[in-house]
């Protein structure tokens, strides 16, 4: 059974103030780390990735199964997502305005580029893809909607941050968590910003190899009403047919995406006013 790798937790001062949060919090957790892992696990192995003792972790994981938001295999005791939670994220999934003030030029993105297309939001320490545009190629990627993703690793998390102004970066940057994907993954923060520094100054961002072994991906930001970064969009390729001319064949045709949906947003009152996730 694969590892699970534990999602970062953030929490604001009011929300810590709430009563129950903390125990909200361990709900949460647990079914984050269902929704993350590769395949179906059980009590022991959400035991050892939370650090929960295991009457906690069997009183959350009844209480999951109780509101149809994990399953449980009556034979193996191995747990995956239930069908309420699958159905409230589908319902959330079709209604995000983000998404569909940008499915349109998704599609002409990964028309243009003949590669994989990624949209995803921010999320505390993390990115999430909230779209997914497969590549014609035989070839695939292996994510899917609702992986998370980490800022630092990824092109769509170091074109969020770079598109950020220092007072929202450096509190963001403090404690961010840097872990090791593969031999190209930046685990300094110093590096970090260099990179991030760079994709200021050229506008769009890269993944080489440090998030997966053989995948390039090329990233840039989609912009708010207010211009602030409200997602990102990556363009990812595998390193063996990357083509020749990348700026021309992944960069312009992504940056011209990046500015039409920006544009759609802040022409679109019922989007640059409101929550658009």
């Amino acid at each position: 059974m694969p590892a699970l790798r534990s999602p970062t937790a953030t929490a604001t001062p009011v929300t810590a103030q709430v009563a129950g949060t903390a125990s909200f919090s361990k709900f949460m957790h647990v079914l984050q780390l269902v929704a993350d892992a590769q395949e179906p696990v059980n009590v022991a192995a959400l035991m050892r990735a939370s650090g929960y003792p295991r009457p906690t972790v069997h009183r959350i994981v009844a209480a999951l199964i109780a509101e149809r938001l994990l399953v449980e295999n009556e034979r193996s005791g191995m747990l995956a997502l239930g069908p309420r939670l699958i159905q409230l994220a589908s319902r959330s999934w079709g209604r995000s305005e983000l998404r569909l003030a940008a499915v349109d030029e998704l599609k002409r993105l990964r028309d243009l580029t003949g590669e994989t297309v990624h949209l995803a939001v921010p999320n505390g320490s993390s990115m999430v893809y909230i779209e997914k545009l497969e590549s014609p190629s035989a070839v695939r990627m292996t994510s899917r909607i609702g992986t998370s993703v980490s800022l630092h690793a990824t092109a769509v998390g170091k074109a969020y941050l770079a598109a950020l102004d220092e007072a929202a970066l450096a509190p963001l940057l403090q404690g961010l968590p840097l872990p090791r994907y593969t031999a190209n993954t930046a685990t300094d923060l110093d590096a970090l910003r260099a990179q991030v520094a760079l994709t200021r100054t050229r506008g769009w961002s890269v993944d080489n190899e440090e998030n997966e072994a053989g995948i390039f991906c090329f990233g840039a930001v989609i912009r708010g009403g207010t211009g602030a970064p409200v997602a990102a969009i990556s363009v990812s390729t595998l390193v063996f047919r990357q083509k020749d001319d990348p700026e021309q064949a992944y960069v312009a045709p992504l940056l011209e995406a990046c500015r039409a949906i920006s544009e759609r947003i802040a022409q679109t009152p019922a989007l640059s006013a409101a929550d658009i996730l």
